[in-house]
């Protein structure tokens, strides 16, 4: 897969397929692929590790990698949102603001 060019320069935001059903821009493909890999990783932990570490956090109930994964990408969905909204365009930020939030959920919840 490469990035289209347009005036020799690579245009991030063009359709990586033109005329397809979907306009799979580079960094469209790039967060479904992130979101694919976090779930093939869980897979092979869950694989290596069965039982998913159970455990009571900060919530006070019972949660499991799946359930802290679930929650740390709800909570960067919800920081991104919020990023767009008050913050503007650049999402570089809100990133790494994401990983932090995921960090203390996976080490706290």
């Amino acid at each position: 897969m490469s990035l289209p060019v347009e005036d020799g320069e690579r245009d991030w935001f063009a359709p990586l397929v033109p005329g397809g059903w979907m306009a799979w821009s580079f960094p469209t493909a790039m967060f479904f692929l992130t979101i694919f890999a976090l779930l093939a990783l869980m897979g092979v932990w869950e694989y290596a590790r069965p039982g998913g570490a159970p455990r009571i956090g900060i919530l006070r109930f019972e949660t499991t990698r799946g359930d802290r994964l679930f929650v740390s990408l709800l909570g960067a969905a919800f920081i991104h949102l919020a990023w767009l909204g008050l913050g503007g365009p650049s999402l570089w930020w809100a990133l790494a603001l994401s990983v932090v939030y995921a960090i203390g959920v996976f080490r706290f919840v």
